[in-house]
């Protein structure tokens, strides 16, 4: 047992001249002894240790001392003082500048990211128009749309963030909690309110699920960060099967337990893609109104059982690991005025497939009305296009625009007769909507221009191999292809038909040179599967050919109308290393 310090000392002795002082004066005493247990006998009382949700404060990790030391929502002072000095951020302000959104990129950048909070994914043009200000005023002239239908803004420089987080406002938008420990940006189906297939109209229950982290704050400072996704039911994914609290809209085939047939949410625990883990089904069946409480309560649940000692397993995913889903579900029952409904997954009916890129292309909408969805290749999209989207969104839509997690976006409500007017202007403004392109399907993360922890450059990457594919290969069906710069998976690559994970590659030479190992047929919802690891440590130069080569074998070797995940699922991962010899060689002669 180590001696005590000189400050455990010290508060002992004061806390025992209190005890006795206490006893002389004949006043009653309340202490706790050694299992925190009250009591009146001051012989039996001991000083408490202090804990973060009963972790002692010497276990805490290093990110958990700095939230016990300050709040990172108490640094705006920090940014201010910065501000005026024209000074980085340093030290553990680093982390507590994220409670705010603010990201210091060095050495990938030497400069701040803005992460915005997009709310259910959906923008009115003059908030876009606002954003894109930020950048062409203050920051490097672009946005960057996320895999969580939000926005990211780059470049920013200290003297500019004070009034980059009062323009938020202005529009407002906000960029609390979107980095750090957080709840991150809720998601919703960015077609939610006018598809057609839908089951129930979500945005207003993600929208609320916003608000109510915003205006409670002891939700920000989690033991790690947590995703929060709602899922219509209808035609276009939003991917809500990849975050920590998944709620899928479904319909109840017939009277069960009481229950009405009707239109409720399933919930589904603990998706992570970083760890090829997909949610998993918890057997609960929800009202709509109930789908905010549950998750207020989990929340409550994972602050305070969560790991604040290990961040490599803070996650809901490592609490449920060890607890399993029943006990999470006890425990929040209990911090529930209604119970909890067990109802089994065949009770209810199955959803309908997603359209592969329904996100793109043209659309009817269920008002009869047409949604165009637009392709930004890895998400990237310049002010001036920014501008040119509002417009067309403007003169042809109701001046709202939706995000999707596909990093690509949709330009909702166009009347049948301004559709191909619609379409001109989108070709004119440097973009494009169709649904069988290589770019259509790209996603890619920052990569190593922007992001500390990536091996490769994946947004020049990404588009380059678009460019070089496109001017090779036809496609008549949809593909995904997924660039992610490190383990973390921002890109989500083990979804992605083709999924991509940078790495650094050695030549013979002894050159190190940007590579990536390949992976192969991953789906989500319907269509869920992890991608199989296919080809590791190949030069980013030879992937275009590498590809090419698998694109066109997928072609020539598939069954009927044969998708690319269902072809390289069925296929060994030698036996299509042998089909592209092949075909290598067919083409060769």
């Amino acid at each position: 047992m180590q001696p005590f310090t000189q400050e455990q000392t010290s508060y002992l002795s004061g806390f025992m001249e209190g005890v006795r002082q206490i006893q002389a004066e004949g006043l009653p005493f309340l202490g706790q002894n050694a299992n925190g247990q009250f009591t009146n006998d001051a012989s039996q009382a001991v000083a408490q240790e202090e804990t973060v949700h009963g972790t002692p404060i010497d276990d805490l990790c290093k990110e958990e001392r700095i939230k016990y030391e300050q709040n990172g929502l108490d640094c705006y002072d920090t940014i201010l003082a910065h501000a005026m000095e024209n000074k980085f951020v340093e030290g553990d302000d680093l982390f507590r500048f994220k409670f705010y959104g603010m990201f210091h990129v060095t050495p990938a950048q030497e400069s701040y990211m803005l992460r915005a909070r997009i709310p259910g994914c959906v923008l009115k043009t003059h908030q876009f128009r606002g954003l894109a200000e930020i950048a062409r005023d203050w920051g490097s002239g672009y946005c960057d749309v996320t895999t969580r239908g939000n926005l990211q803004v780059r470049e920013l420089m200290p003297p500019n963030l004070p009034a980059t987080l009062d323009k938020l406002v202005d529009l407002g938008l906000t960029s609390k909690g979107s980095g750090a420990d957080n709840v991150r940006n809720v998601t919703a189906t960015p077609t939610t309110g006018f598809d057609k297939d839908e089951l129930i109209d979500v945005m207003p229950l993600a929208k609320g699920m916003h608000h109510y982290i915003l205006n409670n704050r002891d939700l920000y400072g989690l033991p790690r960060k947590f995703n929060i996704s709602f899922d219509s039911g209808g035609a276009i994914s939003v991917c809500a099967d990849t975050n920590d609290i998944a709620f899928y809209a479904v319909r109840l085939k017939e009277e069960t337990d009481g229950l009405e047939p009707g239109v409720y949410f399933r919930m589904q625990l603990c998706g992570i893609t970083g760890h090829k883990q997909f949610a998993t089904d918890s057997g609960v069946l929800l009202t709509p109104s109930e789908t905010i409480p549950v998750a207020a309560a989990i929340l409550r649940v994972f602050i305070e059982n969560g790991d604040r000692t290990n961040r490599k397993k803070a996650r809901l995913k490592y609490l449920v690991d060890k607890w399993g889903i029943p006990k999470l579900l006890e425990e929040t029952a209990e911090k529930l005025t209604f119970p909890l409904r067990h109802i089994p997954l065949e009770s209810c009916e199955v959803p309908k497939p997603k359209v592969k890129h329904g996100h793109l292309g043209v659309y009817k909408q269920k008002d009869d009305r047409n949604y165009i969805g637009v392709v930004i290749p890895v998400g990237r999209t310049p002010v001036d296009m920014v501008d040119k989207l509002c417009d067309i969104a403007d003169q042809y839509g109701s001046g709202e625009v939706r995000l999707t997690v596909w990093q690509n976006l949709i330009i909702p409500n166009v009347p049948d007769e301004q559709v191909e007017e619609a379409k001109k202007a989108i070709i004119a403004a440097g973009c494009h909507y169709s649904a069988t392109s290589i770019s259509g399907g790209l996603i890619a993360c920052t990569g190593n221009t922007g992001c500390k922890f990536a091996a490769t450059n994946t947004k020049g990457n990404s588009v380059e191999l678009a460019k070089i594919l496109e001017s090779r290969v036809e496609l008549d069906q949809p593909i995904n292809i997924h660039l992610t710069g490190c383990n973390h998976s921002c890109a989500q690559h083990y979804i992605g038909d083709i999924g991509m994970m940078g790495v650094q590659v050695k030549l013979d030479s002894g050159e190190k040179v940007d590579g990536y190992n390949i992976v192969l047929g991953g789906g989500v919802d319907d269509d869920q599967f992890v991608a199989k690891e296919a080809f590791k440590g190949i030069p980013y130069s030879q992937i275009p050919d590498l590809l090419e080569c698998l694109l066109k074998t997928y072609q020539a070797n598939r069954q009927d109308r044969e998708t690319f995940a269902q072809f390289t699922r069925r296929t060994n991962i030698e036996d299509l290393k042998n089909l592209m010899a092949a075909n290598t060689q067919s083409i060769a002669a």
